[in-house]
């Protein structure tokens, strides 16, 4: 498929689009906006969405959602267990209505086992989620077990017709999260214990997929201290010449692998975002210290929704200070609202004002900025626009694109002639920084309007897809908290 980019072909059919509201825009979204820095275990990080490249597996799309940021290793003795209160969810437009057609719903439940130690004439809890090592045949020395349900619904998130997903070995409907690598004494296998947990799905209304929940390597890879310390690096300088300071960094994945047939809907693009919602009201128990059978808080009311991902890093760079919580709380299906939306951050963005200021680069002088609309919002034609599309922020992926085998990807994706690549989804190996400096820098227009667009604007750190696992779910095992 050739795919070209021309402001002129970018311009068609925008006149409408024109009076969206929503956003776009860079990389990923760690701490991206007040509210969600108070509740890191619902804080979505990344979202990935690609055809499988893993060999053998052409006729499915993974679905990766990364949450709770910044994990180092070491941060025991309670680690990075998900929140049991919290829904997190992975939806799927598949008609470009802007509105959920399939969401995956995940709720996990979090029980300790009280294990007491002799200790003179008294039994004493010990303080350890372990007392030896754990091993892919031998659990038992972990008290903590960490297990979660998954639920398909069709139609609304909240209304639509639910089922659980199963285990296709055994039919059951409760799964187990593998435990944080707590350090190689803990776990001196860590792959294998791991892996037992990777799992065969069958999914109501589909064929059989695969799923994986687990702590990872951080994926994402960024010169995140010096990018927000006012860009202090050269914004056109050598790629690799800076550090990937998320390198010493784990996440927690919730990883799918879906048959494409599940997913497609009235034609070949699907588009995706993941959210994360609390109940409504929690009250903290004034009397928990003083009983231990009593439970520290209790939660009630409606999901509230706190977290929303689509493309990446739009909360963080994109959109304006005031309105970071609320892009958060929003809906796809909202964007296009005018009294309620946020057009101006992708019609006229500030970043490449602030690029102009900060290095004297010459910015865009295009408004409204039909190309980052069409990007971002409503997929590009001839390559992953819906049809009747309805302008929303949201990856969108082209179901019928060729995935590309790791070694023979290009990490600037699209704009680089690798259409498989960002913005046409996401890929572990996409350097996703890189490419949406370029564009928000005016890569695709002509150059009388982006005098600057040839320059190879960059953060400086290198990623590729070889850095990654080539199969599901090509995340790296987490990095332990004590090495030997």
């Amino acid at each position: 498929m050739e795919v070209k980019f021309k402001t002129k072909a970018l311009v068609i059919g925008m006149a409408s689009a024109l009076m969206l509201g929503s956003t776009a825009l860079m990389a990923s979204s760690h701490r991206e906006a007040p509210l969600i820095t108070e509740m890191p275990k619902v804080d979505g990080t990344d979202f990935y969405m690609f055809n499988s490249y893993e060999s053998g597996r052409e006729g499915y799309v993974t679905l990766i959602a990364n949450y709770f940021p910044l994990q180092d290793a070491y941060g025991g003795p309670n680690y990075f267990a998900m929140d049991p209160t919290a829904l997190y969810e992975i939806h799927v437009d598949n008609n470009g209505d802007a509105l959920e057609d399939i969401t995956f719903q995940f709720r996990f439940n979090n029980k300790s086992t009280d294990v007491q130690l002799d200790i003179g004439e008294e039994k004493v809890s010990i303080p350890l989620i372990n007392t030896n090592a754990i091993t892919a045949g031998d659990n038992s020395a972990l008290h903590r077990n960490e297990q979660y349900v998954v639920k398909v619904v069709r139609g609304d998130r909240r209304y639509g017709y639910k089922s659980l997903v199963t285990n296709a070995v055994d039919g059951s409907k409760l799964f187990t999260k593998p435990v944080d690598n707590i350090g190689n004494k803990s776990l001196p296998d860590y792959d294998s214990y791991a892996s037992q947990y990777k799992y065969d799905i069958n999914i109501p209304g589909c064929s059989a997929g695969r799923m994986f929940v687990g702590q990872r390597k951080e994926p994402f890879v960024v010169n995140l201290g010096e990018a927000f310390d006012l860009v202090n690096t050269n914004p056109v300088g050598p790629v690799d010449g800076e550090a990937n300071e998320l390198d010493d960094k784990n996440v927690t994945s919730i990883a799918l692998e879906i048959p494409k047939d599940c997913l497609a809907g009235e034609g070949d693009v699907i588009g995706g975002w993941t959210t994360s919602s609390l109940r409504q009201v929690r009250i903290f128990n004034p009397h928990s210290v003083n009983y231990s059978n009593r439970r520290a808080k209790i939660q009630g009311g409606a999901w509230t929704q706190v977290s929303r991902l689509g493309a990446p890093l739009v909360n963080e760079l994109v959109i304006g200070l005031k309105d970071k919580d609320r892009f958060n709380a929003s809906e796809p299906k909202n964007d296009a609202h005018a009294r309620d939306g946020f057009g101006q951050y992708v019609t006229n963005p500030t970043l490449p004002a602030l690029l102009e200021i900060l290095f004297g680069v010459q910015a865009p002088d295009l408004f409204p900025r039909a190309d980052l609309v069409q990007i971002f919002l409503t997929g590009v034609p001839g390559l992953n626009q819906p049809e009747n599309v309805v302008p929303s922020e949201m990856l969108r992926l082209n179901l019928t694109t060729d995935a590309i085998a790791a070694d023979k990807q290009n990490t600037l994706g699209v704009i680089a002639g690798d259409v498989a690549g960002y913005p046409n989804g996401r890929r572990p190996g996409d350097d996703v920084v890189d490419i949406s400096l370029r564009a928000v820098m005016g890569v695709l227009l002509d150059e009388t309007v982006a005098p600057s667009k040839d320059l190879p604007y960059t953060d400086g750190s290198y990623i590729d897809a070889t850095m990654f696992d080539s199969s599901f779910p090509y995340f790296l095992s987490p990095i332990p908290g004590s090495p030997n």
